[in-house]
């Protein structure tokens, strides 16, 4: 969807899964941070999930929307995380390669969050809110999300079934990354590893899609 920012009549263009059905929403312009509201009507396809587009996973009012606040260029983590895991040191890890750590505490908040905001990094453990990865709406939702969207979002599954950095379990899972939670003590360096891997491969995919005249 194309926005003009009321203010300096700049052009926003803001992806349609970030606005939910019939609520209207505040968009602040990058520009000159002006506040534009927009709101979509209730009968436009967004393309949401089945199931995930009730009242219960939208934001209550426009203030909740606007409370997370970023600096241009930094980029985010989303920790999605179950009492198994150490949360401690899995923040410690993500703000060792430079990503700001944020927390959801369950499912609703979480997907809330990922509509509203672009999260360069998500981390979902086994259990978060008391669901299984297999059965989790976070990975529904994440496996519907249109792939110029998904390829931007480093995924992260944490559990006791995983052998960590096994790139055809994660594969398999749709995910960018597998760790086993006795593991987790480690996160700092098998964070940096993965992430060199897939700055390489998202690099040389890029030139590919270049040469092809796909990019």
């Amino acid at each position: 969807m194309e926005v003009r920012c009321n203010q300096c009549k700049a052009r926003l263009n803001i992806p349609d899964e970030k606005i939910p059905k019939g609520k209207k929403v505040a968009i602040i312009c990058p520009k000159c941070k002006g506040k534009t509201l927009v709101k979509v009507p209730e009968g436009k396809d967004l393309g949401y999930p089945e199931g995930l587009d009730g009242a219960g996973y939208e934001y209550r009012d426009v203030e909740e929307a606007l409370q997370l606040t970023y600096e241009k260029g930094e980029k985010r983590c989303l920790m999605m995380g179950s009492k198994e895991v150490d949360k401690q040191a899995v923040k410690q890890a993500v703000q060792s390669v430079g990503y700001r750590f944020l927390e959801a505490e369950n499912t609703r908040t979480a997907l809330s969050k990922m509509r509203f905001h672009h999260f360069d990094m998500a981390i979902l453990c086994d259990n978060f809110d008391s669901v299984g990865i297999s059965q989790s709406p976070i990975m529904n939702y994440m496996n519907h999300l249109p792939m110029s969207v998904r390829r931007r979002i480093f995924l992260i599954l944490v559990g006791e079934e995983f052998r960590s950095m096994d790139q055809m379990m994660a594969f398999a899972m749709s995910a960018n990354l597998v760790v086993n939670i006795k593991d987790v003590d480690k996160m700092a360096p098998i964070l940096k590893r993965a992430l060199a891997d897939h700055e390489m491969f998202y690099k040389v995919f890029m030139e590919t899609l270049e040469e092809i005249g796909k990019a």
